[in-house]
């Protein structure tokens, strides 16, 4: 678009998400690639919780969990979701709307093998979003999932990655007098994106 400022810069969406991830890193104090991943239950009811975005693909966002977990549950019954990334010290943030797919390969292997063993154990251990009646019951799970995994536990069968792939994506720049930057990528039928300034 002839208007867009130097920030929206060019005609991949993913390409400006990962420049904006890369420039917060070098900013943010702590997880700048956290995202405030957005689901619904079973009876229309919105839930939100913080995850680690792990990578930007050619066209799509990726993040690992607990398959059992309540988000996990939730995109499986939809097969959509949503999320916003928000960086304060750039005062920039992405929204992001669309489909989500299983990441459950090589991909998932790779990236499950690339954590520290606690946390790999640790996958094995909690029984994300259920119960727990206390955090040594925890530790004993972890302690006896240790014991008969070892040292190169193989990643869970109820634990990977979740693929959101893009029906829209939005980016927002904070303006002076509060008269914001945003632009709006939207997928057309043909694949292609259409974008739009939005009012702030």
């Amino acid at each position: 678009m002839s208007d867009r400022t130097g920030i929206f810069a060019g005609d991949d969406p993913f390409s400006i998400a990962r420049a904006w991830l890369a420039e917060a890193e070098a900013s943010e104090p702590n997880d700048p690639n956290a995202i405030a991943l957005a689901t619904v239950d079973p009876e229309g009811l919105p839930d939100v919780r913080m995850v680690l975005l792990k990578e930007i693909e050619a066209d799509a966002f990726v993040f690992y969990t607990n398959y059992d977990s309540a988000k996990g549950r939730q995109i499986e019954a939809t097969g959509k979701a949503a999320f916003v990334m928000h960086w304060k010290s750039l005062r920039r943030q992405i929204r992001v709307r669309g489909t989500v797919t299983r990441e459950d390969g090589l991909q998932a292997d790779e990236y499950y093998n690339s954590r520290s063993l606690q946390s790999r154990i640790g996958a094995w251990a909690s029984r994300q979003s259920q119960p727990l009646d206390s955090r040594t019951t925890l530790m004993a799970a972890a302690a006896r999932q240790g014991l008969v995994h070892g040292t190169k536990p193989p990643r869970p069968p109820f634990w990977g990655g979740f693929r959101i792939t893009p029906i829209q994506i939005e980016f927002w720049s904070d303006g002076a007098f509060r008269l914001h930057d945003r632009f709006r990528w939207t997928k057309e039928a043909d694949l292609c994106w259409n974008v739009e300034r939005l009012h702030p």
